[in-house]
């Protein structure tokens, strides 16, 4: 299996895409540290892969929060002795005009989305450097995830957190793969559109919102979490170990459709 032994923290694994990427992952053979602030969600989650005869923990942890980043990393080490690969799936997101946006939401949304990813990638880089420099000649590098949206190079006027915090995580993609590529630690995103995950739940509820978000999709349909989860057990993989600094767009076409239509009028609610 091509994840067989790793240990994989997958932070917002009690849902959407974090929760199938974890059975992904688990099926591939690695280890599972489910984080998440939702503790119902996450324990059941660990719980289903324990079920199914994987090795699961559950761990809360706000990603915002720096010393629960630093309590996942010492759980998820007492627990499984090291990590592999982490994957950060957690995400929250403003929806209302950019004028009745007050700072406390922008915050949130930026704290969770962005300085999250930071914290998590950080605490988890200089884990996968002591494990480097202690296995000497034959190293484990390792690999980080961040999934972001279409947001990373779109923006929304009724979602102007969530915009900017991923545009942000396409930056620390970026900076973070060049920073860690010396030790040869992997550092990659995943911008879905469209998936329907809890988050779109919601919108798809509104015939309106729905039909318009199945109009910008070339393809028609919603995605699935479990295609998600698909590219992301290529990423951890040794398949993709020439690949970094990169964020791969599963959208169904729709940034291709935008792309060549710059006239038409880009707000939605998609995510």
């Amino acid at each position: 299996m091509p994840l067989s032994g790793k240990v994989a923290i997958v932070a917002g694994g009690g849902q959407g895409i974090g929760r199938a990427t974890a059975h992904r992952f688990a099926h591939n053979g690695a280890n599972i540290v489910i984080a998440d602030k939702d503790e119902e969600n996450g324990q059941t989650v660990a719980s289903e892969l324990k079920t199914a005869g994987f090795n699961a923990e559950f761990i809360h942890c706000n990603v915002a929060e720096r010393l629960d980043v630093l309590n996942l990393m010492a759980a998820t080490l007492e627990a499984f002795g090291r990590v592999d690969i982490l994957l950060n799936a957690a995400a929250i997101r403003d929806n209302k005009p950019f004028v009745d946006l007050t700072e406390d939401e922008f915050s949130s949304v930026i704290d969770v989305n962005l300085k999250g990813s930071f914290l998590l990638g950080k605490t988890a880089s200089k884990q996968m450097m002591k494990q480097i420099e202690a296995e000497g000649a034959d190293p484990q590098p390792g690999n980080i995830i961040f999934i972001t949206s279409t947001h990373t190079v779109l923006a929304e006027p009724n979602a102007v957190g969530f915009s900017v915090a991923n545009g942000g995580l396409g930056q620390l993609t970026k900076a973070m793969a060049q920073a860690m590529a010396p030790y040869g630690i992997r550092v990659n995103a995943i911008g879905p559109s469209n998936v329907m995950t809890p988050m779109l739940a919601e919108l798809a509820k509104n015939d309106k919102k729905r039909k318009k978000a199945l109009e910008r999709s070339p393809m028609g349909r919603f995605g699935n979490p479990t295609e998600i989860a698909s590219i992301a057990a290529f990423l951890a993989s040794d398949d993709a170990s020439y690949i970094t600094g990169q964020t791969i767009y599963a959208d169904g076409g729709a940034l291709s459709m935008r792309c060549s239509r710059p006239d038409e009028d880009e707000s939605s609610d998609e995510e």
